[in-house]
């Protein structure tokens, strides 16, 4: 049996692995029993130029509208890194620069699409092209096939019918009503019960070992040997397409409503290109296809798909810039404000993370307006591959405070990194990321913005964004609970993640929160307090 003890940063001189990387990074003993202190006067500066002189709303447009979607490794997102350090600098933040990382893989862009069924009765289709899919080499007029290969025996009915076709592969599925509103805030149940959700159990406290799998039933086993059968055939069906020439492959998107969600389509390896063009239809009108087919009639249709793959460069970049600290002996530690440049394509990728964006580099501009002399640097990371796996956090992570089991230098210098990437909505609070330690600090920032509601702290942790890239490693790491508003349901990775869905007035607020808690952590007599180091006791 194993025993679990917690205890605070430094306290213990030999633990398990899993907590090595808490002692490299531990900070000053935490005071819990001090009252953090709040800075009211520099918080009224902060609301006042936030609401009242904002510009979050200009570097939103200039993201979105003027440069468009930033998938990592486009020229897209290029342009608008150099848009935004120029700005910064405009702004008076010190040395705005790309760092690079990688290698990533080839950039991608949409060039040109046009898709239109001309028979039995013309209408335009809404529908984009995944990502890293190449295009059709011209206008393709071409019969629209289901191709319905479910076993062996399906696949001669198709043999030497497909040079040339566009083909759909995937039956239809249910289209339900949709009863209950796009988007919503949060409630105060929600949020209650947010509050008193559980410390997260700590690290090694299930033990040393999983307990061992129970053996699968008969109808267990069946269904695992259906679906490895199905599983062989689908790859099998892709390698018969390709072989057969077909010229594209139209997939029923995710979504309904007209909103189309995208998503990686093939490899971003120059070495090993796919060689089908994929694209993502609206729900409704791969529908209306799909029915008419089935009814025996054909249904003809011009598709044209111009795409650009970009290799000569494989790496990518993080855009850094900083409000250098003034305090001689503690301008060398790093308070971090940061969110993912990069988004998917189809829309303009608004919610999804230029809100996120341009949120921190307002915060910046924030502080720099108001005159705000941080003791520590104040530093803004904006991270692209965020979308194919928190790339470029990591590789900041790792570059600058090394990995879980070898510490850099520079991690003893690190106090805390905040993350916002959960859409336009505003913020209500804080995750706490099970760190227990971190709860007193957090409750004071937030109660010079309680009228606007943000009042609840939760011990829980979020994922799926670049917080736990500082997180895993060990260092204090944050992602803030926000109102939802459309993300989940219709702007997420969408079409419709425009700058239409974004909301003017939640955005000034989050400013304001992330320039007050940054300059807060950057004048705090310690680093912000480390989670709890655990020590196994066998």
């Amino acid at each position: 049996m194993t025993r679990v003890t917690i205890a605070a940063s430094r306290a213990w001189r030999t633990v398990a692995p899993v907590a090595v990387a808490f002692l490299a990074f531990a900070p000053t003993a935490v005071r819990a029993q001090a009252i953090e202190p709040v800075d009211n006067a520099i918080v009224a500066k902060i609301r006042d130029e936030a609401f009242t002189r904002s510009q979050v709303m200009n570097v939103m447009s200039y993201l979105t509208d003027v440069s468009g979607p930033r998938l990592t490794g486009s020229p897209n997102t290029r342009k608008a890194a150099e848009w935004s350090m120029a700005e910064m600098k405009k702004w008076g933040l010190t040395n705005p620069r790309l760092e690079s990382w990688g290698p990533f893989g080839r950039g991608w862009t949409n060039d040109k699409f046009y898709a239109q069924v001309t028979a039995p009765v013309p209408f335009p289709v809404i529908a984009y092209p995944q990502a890293w899919t190449p295009g059709t080499n011209g206008l393709v007029k071409s019969e629209i096939v289901y191709v319905k290969i479910n076993e062996e025996g399906d696949f001669a009915k198709y043999k030497g019918q497909l040079k040339g076709k566009i083909v759909m592969l995937s039956p239809m599925r249910e289209v339900a009503a949709n009863f209950t509103a796009l988007g919503s805030r949060l409630t105060d149940e929600q949020l209650e019960k947010l509050a008193q959700a559980p410390l997260p159990a700590a690290p090694g406290a299930g033990g040393r070992g999983a307990a061992p799998a129970a053996p699968l039933s008969r109808e267990d086993s069946t269904r695992r040997a259906q679906q490895q059968a199905l599983a062989a055939i689908a790859t099998r069906r892709q390698a018969f397409i390709l072989d057969e020439g077909v010229a594209a492959i139209l997939e029923p998107g995710r979504g309904d409503g007209g909103t189309v969600f995208t998503n990686n389509g093939q490899s971003r390896d120059p070495k090993t290109p796919y060689k089908i063009p994929l694209v993502a239809m609206a729900i409704e009108h791969y529908g209306r296809i799909f029915r008419v087919l089935e009814k025996g009639i054909p249904v003809q249709m011009e598709l044209e798909i111009k795409n650009t793959f970009y290799d000569n460069d494989l790496n990518s970049f993080n855009i850094i810039a900083e409000i250098p600290g003034t305090d001689p002996k503690l301008k060398d530690e790093v308070v971090m404000l940061g969110a993912h440049f990069d988004s998917w394509h189809a829309g303009t990728g608004a919610t999804d993370n230029a809100a996120g964006s341009a949120t921190m580099m307002e915060a910046m501009r924030i502080l720099k307006a108001i005159g705000a002399n941080p003791k520590r640097t104040i530093r803004i990371g904006l991270w692209t591959g965020e979308e194919q796996g928190l790339f470029g956090s990591r590789a900041y992570v790792k570059d600058h405070y090394g990995t879980r089991d070898s510490a850099k230098a520079e991690a003893a210098k690190f106090s805390v990194y905040l993350n916002l990437d959960n859409g336009t909505g505003a913020i209500r609070g804080v995750y706490q990321q099970g760190n227990a330690n971190a709860a007193p600090v957090f409750k004071e920032w937030m109660k010079p913005f309680a009228d606007k509601g943000i009042k609840t702290l939760t011990a829980g942790n979020t994922g799926g964004t670049d917080h736990q890239a500082f997180d895993g490693v060990g260092l204090p790491g944050f992602q803030f609970i926000q109102d939802g508003i459309e993300y989940g349901t219709r702007t997420h990775h969408s079409s419709m993640d425009t700058y239409e869905r974004v909301q003017p007035e939640d955005m000034k607020l989050n400013s304001a929160v992330l320039a007050a808690f940054a300059i807060h952590a950057a004048n705090r007599a310690d680093l912000f307090p480390r989670k709890p180091v655990v020590k196994i006791v066998p």
